[in-house]
């Protein structure tokens, strides 16, 4: 059976860069308060009509297809991971191979949310090992901001996410001492709600104005009254103290559950690329596996958290700057709504 490896990186982020004052003009909020709660400086937010979960995404792949050493035409399938698509539906992949003029390839959406991106890598993982496919696309893509809630109600969350995207390209490995060694998924949805968009497409519809003369009843969710609508149920919620106790315990475990899967300690590792969720988050783990500072790569403070999309950013951010070489150890993990977490383990 083959091992996978990542031929091509990729990342994209928009333009427009918000810091944390800037964010203080619509809500009581500080630079002082966020960094002190969640590490961020500044985050990047897509241009409102311009660009998309898919174009961000687009660009990303563009750059990891050109790192492989192939072509759009080359590619023969798709994973595509994100909770802020374009639509409700259809999802992401099939607008990516659209407008990438792909072939007629398979394109799977993945629904994981912050763990997005590892479970799509799992998965893409599984396919090169049979023998099914050659060259897949992995994206993870958000845009975070067209849902967000720019006042103080909602400022717990509004201040921490941020839009990019990024990319890799999988195909079998000819080395058999490198590519991806083996990933770890779980999910336990116990507490669901507390990380939630429990309204998916409201913001959609206060803005359609052709909607049937039934749509302001309020029908087992389908269609939102006016009461959801100006309330924050129609809004991102999160229980962030929760959240941070959930995820500083299956953090270290999914990465420890990696490294023993592979008679391997934390000492073996070069790199872990976290999920960008929250810098203290990252800097538990960190102390938690006695890892000094150079083998931990963090970039919230530039880019808040980007969901599916922050693992990979960071990941081929790392790689730009030469902090991942041939031969290095190099773990993911990441831990979100659902809840869900996982983690793969990398010989680069």
């Amino acid at each position: 059976m083959e091992k996978s490896k990542i031929a091509g990186i990729g990342y994209y982020v928009p333009k427009n860069v918000y810091t944390n004052n800037d964010l203080s003009k619509f809500m009581e909020t500080s630079d002082e308060w966020i960094r002190e709660r969640t590490g961020i400086e500044e985050r990047r937010f897509a241009d409102r009509y311009n660009e998309t979960t898919t174009t961000m995404g687009i660009e990303a792949a563009k750059i990891a297809i050109e790192r492989a050493g192939i072509t759009a035409q080359d590619v023969d399938f798709i994973i595509f991971a994100t909770l802020s698509p374009d639509y409700f539906f259809p999802g992401c992949g099939v607008l990516l191979q659209r407008e990438m003029g792909m072939k007629e390839i398979g394109a799977l959406d993945i629904r994981n949310q912050c763990s997005g991106f590892v479970y799509a890598l799992s998965v893409a993982d599984q396919f090169i090992k049979t023998g099914m496919y050659k060259n897949i696309l992995v994206v993870g893509s958000e845009k975070h901001s067209f849902a967000m809630d720019f006042n103080t109600r909602s400022r717990n969350v509004s201040v921490i996410f941020g839009d990019g995207a990024g990319a890799v390209v999988l195909q079998p490995s000819k080395d058999k001492n490198s590519g991806i060694l083996s990933t770890h998924l779980h999910s336990d949805g116990a507490d669901a709600e507390i990380l939630s968009m429990l309204y998916p497409g409201s913001h959609a519809n206060k803005w359609n104005k052709d909607l049937p003369p039934f749509a302001d009843q309020e029908l087992g969710g389908l269609f939102m009254n006016e009461a959801i609508l100006n309330s924050t149920a129609a809004l991102p919620y999160m229980d962030g103290p929760a959240v941070f106790k959930k995820a500083v315990v299956k953090f270290p475990e999914v990465i420890k559950e990696a490294l023993a899967a592979n008679n391997l300690t934390a000492d073996d590792i070069d790199l872990l690329v976290p999920h960008q969720a929250n810098l203290r988050i990252s800097q538990y783990v960190q102390q938690l596996l006695k890892l000094p500072d150079h083998k931990v790569f963090n970039n919230i403070q530039k880019y808040g958290n980007t969901t599916a999309a922050s693992v990979p950013i960071a990941l081929c951010e790392a790689w730009e700057a030469g902090k991942i070489k041939d031969g290095d150890l190099i773990c993911l993990a990441a831990f979100g709504s659902g809840f869900t977490w996982g983690s793969a383990l990398i010989r680069w």
